[in-house]
């Protein structure tokens, strides 16, 4: 009997008084909201306008999603479209099923559609906002703890998640809790990225691209403790392989964009709201001179007819 373990939720929703809300959509949700309130925070501190970094969320959020879930069904399409599966089950995000590489991708597609849309440089919106998506993913793994998925080998450790559902694949027992280990990386990934940045002032996409290479390195050695069904290339699991390829990539432009692109960008976001204004100056400026051209003739007809006026009008100037 195991003295000390990790429990596993009785059932994988949870109820906002009469609504019903799956744990997985939950932590996705808080995950979110995390994200985009941290990238703010960042995006202000780096020159930035405050609500930019939501309104690229509505592209990259949906892209993202979307992503994540075509990655994961592709990859493991047995689960849906295999004999006496159901095709339907595909679209049942809510029960689980996100692959991070698709989510990665197309997200980063739909940041890139909403940061043309605003009017600002892609790199510079991804360096604001990557140490909150590592926040968002530590709290989104929770969603496998509540759908008791994704675990890791039996375990005879203190902190061993038990697991009380058959549907994972394996027999109710003690397993190695690799949600709880990537959710800790991940943390980790947000803390290293937000130090690096402030150290170093990362630019040019590369606190972004950090992120990337840090979180693969957690996800090569926490897949390869994973026991769900997989497909494997050269004895690798195919996440593996992902990560390695992301890994390398993410090294590469590191490496090439701090050679081309030392520091950090002066300017993250124009100041479209100034130019109204501008113009309204400008404008302003001429009618001025044309009213400081008629009140000169003014003084001067006042001058020419008696040197009185004159002299009330400078006592007036002093006294204020």
């Amino acid at each position: 009997m195991e003295l000390a373990y990790i429990p596993s939720p009785s059932h994988g929703v949870l109820y906002l008084g009469p609504i019903p809300l799956r744990g997985y959509a939950f932590c996705i949700i808080i995950g979110v909201f995390v994200a985009v309130w941290l990238g703010n925070k960042r995006w202000i501190a780096r020159g930035g306008q405050s609500g930019t970094v939501a309104d690229i969320a509505v592209w990259a959020v949906p892209f993202g999603l979307v992503g994540g879930r075509l990655y994961h069904v592709i990859t493991d399409y047995e689960l849906y479209f295999s004999k006496g599966r159901d095709w339907v089950d595909a679209f049942k995000v809510w029960e689980g099923g996100l692959g991070i590489w698709g989510a990665i991708a197309l997200g980063a597609l739909g940041a890139w559609i909403g940061a043309r849309r605003r009017g600002v440089p892609l790199p510079a919106y991804a360096d604001a906002v990557a140490p909150g998506i590592a926040f968002a993913q530590a709290i989104g793994r929770w969603g496998n703890w509540f759908n008791q998925e994704l675990y890791g080998r039996e375990t005879h450790l203190p902190w061993a998640l038990h697991i009380t559902s058959a549907e994972g694949g394996r027999v109710p027992g003690y397993y190695h809790p690799t949600f709880l280990y990537e959710s800790l990386w991940c943390v980790g990934v947000a803390l290293l990225v937000i130090w690096a940045d402030r150290r170093f002032e990362l630019g040019h996409g590369r606190a972004f691209a950090l992120y990337v290479a840090a979180y693969c390195v957690g996800r090569g050695w926490i897949e390869y403790m994973r026991v769900d069904d997989a497909h494997h290339i050269l004895g690798l699991r195919l996440n593996d392989w992902t990560a390695l390829v992301v890994f390398l990539l993410a090294v590469a432009y590191l490496v090439v964009s701090a050679k081309k692109r030392p520091g950090r960008e002066a300017v993250v976001e124009p100041d479209v709201s100034g130019a109204p204004a501008a113009a309204d100056a400008e404008a302003g400026g001429g009618a001025g001179t044309d009213g400081g051209t008629e009140a000169g003739a003014g003084a001067e007809e006042r001058t020419e007819g008696s040197g009185e006026p004159r002299k009330n009008e400078a006592e007036s100037a002093e006294k204020t």
